[in-house]
């Protein structure tokens, strides 16, 4: 009978492809590169230094050539190849976990008593990989050709990286408690039933998730009015939920870096603090979104002569409040705004 270590190593053969037959180096000298570079693609990617182990494949040499001659071809800068292995083992190393961790493991209860989840693993993963792949494939395709739109719409090559976006948190109230209250998996259902909520109705509305972070969710948009309509979709799906905690939600516009899938700079920085600051089940703007709402027509600038005009509350779909200016750590005096959404009469 094979050992489990037997059949993880032909398991491995079976995803890979390829059987182990090079040490690094000789993986190196295959692919036409220098152990050096060799070594940064490698950790790059996401893979921790094995010595002079035989450990590698037909198909790690294959990628380190393939990296190396985009370089020699001058379509990428050696430091750009680092990036481009970084940021695709760090993407794809996320969605590996999460396939063996929640999708795998529920499938591989052994049926017999005798046998292991290895061997019941083993042709699972035969029958599942290739329709996988090819729908990997696929969705990285569609990714591509939607960040691809928003390049190619960008007004200038400035604003490829620099760009004025709508950056929003929404954060779990009191998650550090639960996390002493419930059980493992109760806790694990609430993380996951949250982060999948949150991307399909940032999904919905034309905002992209940028990350999760267990209790709390950071997006992005084009546009306010979109960051908008997700943050109060947020509070409404998941107040609906007599399960999960109350969430608050902080947007604010600006300039934002971009940069590996991931944004940064002092709008980001913005829309965290104003998330600590927000009332239960609430959403606070910062200044400039409460300016890109009221300026685009999605908001008044007055409640009051909105309330005047007649028709005025069918043309609006959000309301403001302002609340009183405070001092935000690091960001100076703040006016936070308080948005909900404009009833009709």
């Amino acid at each position: 009978m094979e050992t489990d270590e037997t059949i993880a190593l032909r398991m491995e053969q079976l995803i890979i492809g390829a059987e182990r037959q090079y040490t690094p180096f000789q993986a190196a000298r295959a692919a036409g590169v220098s152990m050096e570079l060799a070594a940064r693609f490698w950790r790059a990617m996401g893979f921790p230094d094995i010595g002079q182990a035989k450990a590698l494949t037909e198909a790690d040499v294959l990628a380190l050539r393939r990296l190396a001659g985009l370089v020699e071809a001058g379509l990428l800068s050696e430091g750009m190849a680092v990036q481009v292995a970084r940021s695709t083992g760090q993407t794809t190393a996320r969605l590996a976990d999460w396939q063996i961790d929640s999708f795998l493991e529920g499938l591989t209860e052994p049926p017999e008593p005798d046998m292991t989840r290895t061997e019941v693993a083993y042709p699972l993963v035969e029958l599942l990989l290739p329709e996988l792949e090819e729908f990997l494939v696929y969705v990285w395709r569609r990714q591509l050709a939607a960040a691809a739109g928003r390049v190619v719409q960008a007004q200038d090559d400035a604003e490829m990286v620099d760009r004025r976006l709508a950056v929003g948190f929404a954060d779990l109230v009191g998650f550090t408690r639960l996390t002493r209250r419930l059980e493992e998996e109760e806790l694990g259902e609430l993380v996951e039933a949250f982060e999948t909520t949150a991307a399909d109705q940032v999904a919905a509305q034309g905002g992209r998730l940028i990350k999760t972070l267990g209790d709390e969710v950071l997006f992005a948009a084009d546009d306010a009015g979109t960051a908008a309509e997700i943050g109060l979709r947020l509070v409404e799906t998941l107040g609906d939920d007599p399960m999960m905690p109350e969430l608050r939600v902080g947007i604010a516009f600006g300039t934002v870096t971009t940069r590996m899938g991931d944004v940064f700079g002092n709008t980001v920085n913005l829309a965290s603090r104003l998330t600590s600051i927000a009332p239960k089940d609430m959403v606070l703007l910062d200044g400039a979104m409460r300016e890109e709402l009221t300026g685009g027509g999605l908001a008044p600038q007055s409640e009051k002569a909105a309330d005047a005009k007649e028709g005025g509350r069918d043309g609006y779909r959000f309301a403001l409040q302002p609340l009183y200016p405070r001092p935000v750590r690091g960001l100076g005096i703040v006016e936070p705004w308080l948005l909900t959404r404009r009833s009709v009469s």
